[in-house]
């Protein structure tokens, strides 16, 4: 063969690989994760995704391989209540898995699965094998191991290749360990923070929005505290007001069936239109979690409530290391939001908040304090989701020249 000949065949051969689609196996657990993951899948066009998601993600393309509720569990007791459930999709994941043979397999939260699933797949043969040959583990969201557990830092380093963190304040409790890590800004702060077709007119509208959340467990134990909220307030002066509740698919269909029973209707609406709802939204009750970060960008007035399980709560006081749940309010080491956690949440404490956030002084304060926040959200070099994207497609590709 001719040098010519062999040059040629060389440059066939990588012409083929780069035209090779690069194969991620996504994997989200909670709809915060399924928004985030359908926007990355968007900034991946030329990417096959196969894997675990919800009604955004398979809006984006995935073929969803099970119902993401099945794994939208938290809390001890919780988690061993549906153990046979997640025994079997762990399982079911790490065949997918190696059926697949991806270069990447993304895991957005939900770390308990994804270790789980990694676990299992450096233990059988046929997973150590797709690993030795390339096979990289990419994670979104790092736990809050300053906030607590600290030594989930070493066990991520353990676990995954890369992780991708919110806040450059995050980096060095992982970097420390060994894992590359790196601070991509919060993704959701793409299309809300400084959009002006959600903050212009947002303070017009009497809508109270209620947020009870997108995990079943705690949807169960909060859905009666919002009721008694809404009755307490149309009782007491609130009566012109819209109650509105955005619904996901994990917990559509028990929100609307408690709803019924309510002397109160709240109008239902779908998570896709949540963000309209947010930026007309006076007030907004929430239960803790991604909810109030996505209120905090668009600065609106809310309170946060939540109750876990009780031995979950007990397990959780012993080690938790911040005085707040909210990001807003651990971000900026203050109580900007309004908390009421575990006994404190009741009816009567969000009634005598409320009132409180009707007073103008009081609502422009805490209006003013959550614009400030708002170069604490992104970065200046580019979109989360894209600078994600960008890395996994650069890992991908790397994968494929070593082999």
């Amino acid at each position: 063969m001719t040098l010519s000949k062999i040059v040629q065949n060389a440059e066939l051969a990588h012409q083929r690989m780069q035209n090779k689609k690069i194969k991620v196996f996504i994997i989200a657990g909670e709809v915060s994760g399924d928004v985030l993951g359908a926007r990355i899948m968007r900034e991946m066009p030329d990417a096959q995704f196969m894997g675990i998601g919800g009604e955004n993600m398979i809006a984006a393309g995935l073929d969803s391989l099970f119902p993401m509720a099945d794994l939208s569990v938290m809390g001890v007791m919780e988690v061993l209540a549906h153990a046979r459930t997640l025994t079997r999709r762990i399982n079911q994941t790490v065949d997918a898995i190696i059926a697949m043979r991806p270069d990447i397999v993304l895991t957005i939260d939900s770390p308990g699965f994804a270790r789980s699933v990694i676990k299992k797949l450096r233990k059988v043969p046929s997973g150590r094998q797709l690993i030795n040959d390339g096979l990289r583990f990419h994670h979104v969201v790092a736990p809050q191991v300053w906030a607590w557990r600290a030594g989930r830092a070493k066990k991520y380093a353990q676990t995954f290749d890369k992780l991708y963190a919110f806040f450059d304040f995050e980096v060095p409790y992982f970097t420390k360990y060994g894992l590359d890590t790196v601070a991509v800004g919060h993704p959701i702060a793409d299309g809300l923070v400084n959009n002006p077709k959600l903050h212009k007119n947002k303070q017009n509208e009497k809508i109270i929005t209620l947020v009870p959340g997108s995990r079943m467990s705690e949807v169960r134990r909060l859905m009666p505290i919002f009721r008694d909220v809404a009755q307490q307030l149309v009782a007491n002066g609130y009566a012109g007001y819209r109650f509105v509740i955005p619904t996901v698919e994990t917990t559509a269909e028990y929100v609307r069936m408690q709803t019924k029973k309510w002397t109160v209707q709240p109008e239902l609406v779908p998570a896709t239109q949540r963000y309209d709802i947010y930026a007309r939204t006076y007030i907004a009750i929430v239960t803790s979690g991604t909810v109030s970060a996505e209120l905090a960008m668009l600065h609106i007035p809310t309170i946060v409530i939540y109750k876990m399980n009780p031995i979950t709560t007990w397990l959780v006081r012993q080690v938790i290391r911040v005085k707040w749940v909210s990001l807003v309010n651990i971000l900026l080491n203050r109580g900007i939001y309004p908390e009421f956690l575990g006994a404190d949440a009741t009816a009567e404490n969000v009634l005598d908040a409320v009132q409180q956030l009707t007073i103008p002084s009081v609502r422009e304060k805490m209006i003013t304090d959550l614009t400030a926040a708002d170069n604490l959200w992104y970065r200046p070099d580019g979109s989360p989701c894209a600078l994600i994207a960008k890395s996994i497609s650069c890992t991908a590709n790397t994968s494929k020249r070593r082999k």
